[in-house]
């Protein structure tokens, strides 16, 4: 009963794309300013999880003056979950500063926190708002995939590969300006000890951090979708 408690906010979360915390090796050369500048925002995704009822997910990411705040949060009837990362930018270079996560299943749960000196590279939530911006900057291809390294809610390394490939799509009508099109960013993910899991995230050219939809594959069968529904621009701003 005990690891039934324990899978399901893990198989949500990394359908979440909540799994990574990501380390880029000193040979990757990056320009600063091709980055997209963080803007507040507040969204909100359909969690399917298989043999599970569907959820809500919240995300919002605002500004606290000197570091920002990237939380997601969901809750069904028997389960809830929370994470949170406070980070700061430095020349755009994120710098973790707290993380946490709890979740509870039937009133059975568990939290996590990790600290500065906790977080060597970077937390997930840090670590996804990172990668938003950071995709189809390197050249990471299928047959020649990048390198990361990423820590897990308990401060635990981790090692996967990914490839970028950027696609016109249609605004899903979320976003506010149905009709329009832009270059998503699909990221595909693999975990080297693990080849037969695949997460693919596709992320918003624009919005660092809003996520599109996630699917998170085990041996070919979905395991875990995530659908933005809901997009306010204004939603992460500090009241």
């Amino acid at each position: 009963m005990v690891n039934v408690l324990a899978r399901l906010p893990g198989r949500a979360l990394a359908g979440l794309g909540l799994s990574f915390a990501v380390w880029y090796s000193s040979d990757t050369a990056l320009a600063a300013e091709t980055f997209k500048d963080p803007q507040p925002f507040e969204a909100q995704y359909r969690l399917e999880v298989r043999g599970w009822p569907g959820a809500t997910v919240t995300h919002r990411l605002s500004n606290e003056g000197n570091h920002w705040l990237s939380d997601m949060r969901f809750s069904v009837t028997v389960a809830r979950g929370q994470e949170f990362s406070r980070f700061s930018l430095n020349d755009n270079d994120p710098h973790a500063l707290l993380y946490s996560s709890s979740y509870s299943l039937l009133g059975v749960g568990d939290s996590y926190q990790l600290g500065e000196r906790d977080i060597p590279t970077l937390d997930r939530q840090t670590a996804l708002f990172d990668l938003s911006r950071r995709a189809g900057h390197e050249e990471c291809t299928e047959s020649a995939p990048c390198d990361i390294e990423f820590v897990d809610h308990k401060g635990r390394d981790e090692h996967f590969q990914y490839y970028v490939e950027k696609q016109r799509v249609a605004d899903p009508g979320s976003i506010g300006m149905p009709g329009d099109e832009f270059e998503a960013l699909n990221v595909s993910l693999i975990d080297v000890e693990k080849p037969d899991r695949l997460l693919q995230i596709r992320f918003h050219p624009d919005w660092p951090g809003l996520i599109l939809s996630v699917v998170y594959q085990k041996e070919g069968s979905r395991e875990t979708q995530l659908t933005l529904t809901n997009f306010n621009p204004n939603g992460g701003a500090t009241p």
